[in-house]
């Protein structure tokens, strides 16, 4: 009897510790949302220098070569739009995400390769690849201009990718209502989907992502009304190749800024799907209040963008593994 009565006060100092600090109560674990199981201090004693080996190698990267900043946050975006955020982008073996046709102009994996490398290193098998590419993506919008955020981390690394499963990415020419429902899937709202577009404030894209736009829209033979008519007389002249870049923000290119959203009050958008958020009566609004309200849109980025990193991660003991090699899955 007096043993039960131990049982029972040593469970509740785990609620109250568990109530007062975060900490998983015994026997609810299992009935959490998996991103519960996240924790800003997850490597706080295992690996208490990951977050900035990250941040030092990210640094380090970008100062070499600037067009990487938006490069990691796109990649970022692709590993979560496909199976959640499990890093499944960087497995690199036949018939994967990363070698579909859709992902040829990802980059950024040698970084995420040299930032592993060091906190293997440091801290063997204890980081998986899910969260240094989750961090890696924070660390590079600071590096281009944008806001800081915490980074919650726990995430395992998926066993799993499918190159048929990366044209379920938007490619630039889908319609809002497809967007949404893209988005909707995967938790994520239209503030997110308005908020999260806001990223390509930097970056560059293919003309071939835009190409109808410019001869061809929807095919009609003519190009997009909604495209500003001295903005595609420029777009004309710079896209020779479909493979041409061209900046997806033409005024500030390399500035992480609102004057993305002031683009597409000027229909000076890029993809249809940029210039789109304004066309729609349900996503103008919200374009027009980032397009005037910088600390606005700064700070919603930081919360849609701890929201995109918290898609479908798997952090419990029976999920997925911890890569020792981001490129491929351990072996057992």
């Amino acid at each position: 009897m007096k043993f039960h009565h131990i049982s029972l006060f040593l469970l509740s100092i785990a609620l109250v510790l568990s109530n007062s600090y975060g900490l998983p109560v015994p026997g609810k674990v299992l009935n959490v949302p998996p991103e519960a199981l996240l924790s800003t201090g997850h490597y706080h004693t295992t690996c208490p220098a990951a977050e900035g080996i990250v941040s030092q190698k990210v640094a380090a990267w970008v100062k070499k070569d600037p067009t990487l900043a938006p490069s990691i946050i796109r990649l970022h975006f692709h590993d979560c739009a496909i199976r959640g955020c499990d890093a499944s982008i960087l497995l690199n073996h036949k018939g994967s995400e990363r070698n579909a046709y859709e992902s040829r102009t990802l980059r950024g994996f040698q970084m995420i390769d040299g930032v592993k490398a060091e906190i293997e290193r440091r801290c063997p098998r204890t980081v998986s690849c899910a969260d240094i590419l989750t961090a890696a993506a924070r660390d590079a919008t600071i590096l281009a201009g944008g806001p800081f955020w915490e980074v919650p981390f726990g995430r395992k690394d998926g066993k799993i990718s499918l190159a048929k499963e990366a044209s379920l990415v938007p490619q630039g020419h889908e319609n809002i209502t497809a967007l949404l429902q893209f988005f909707q899937k995967r938790g994520l709202d239209m503030l997110d989907l308005v908020t999260l577009s806001g990223s390509h404030t930097i970056g560059r894209s293919t003309c071939f992502s835009f190409a109808d736009r410019l001869y061809n829209f929807s095919g009609t033979g003519k190009p997009d009304p909604s495209l500003n008519v001295y903005y595609l007389k420029l777009l004309r002249k710079r896209c020779q190749g479909v493979l041409d870049l061209v900046h997806l923000d033409v005024i500030t290119p390399r500035k992480f800024d609102t004057t993305y959203y002031t683009n597409l009050v000027r229909k000076v958008g890029l993809l249809s799907t940029d210039q789109s958020l304004f066309s729609d009566a349900r996503t103008a609004p919200f374009v027009e209040a980032f397009a005037t309200q910088p600390f606005l849109f700064t700070s919603q980025f930081a919360v849609s963008m701890v929201k995109l990193g918290n898609v479908q991660v798997m952090t419990r003991p029976n999920e997925g593994e911890i890569r020792v090699n981001c490129n491929f899955i351990n072996r057992v």
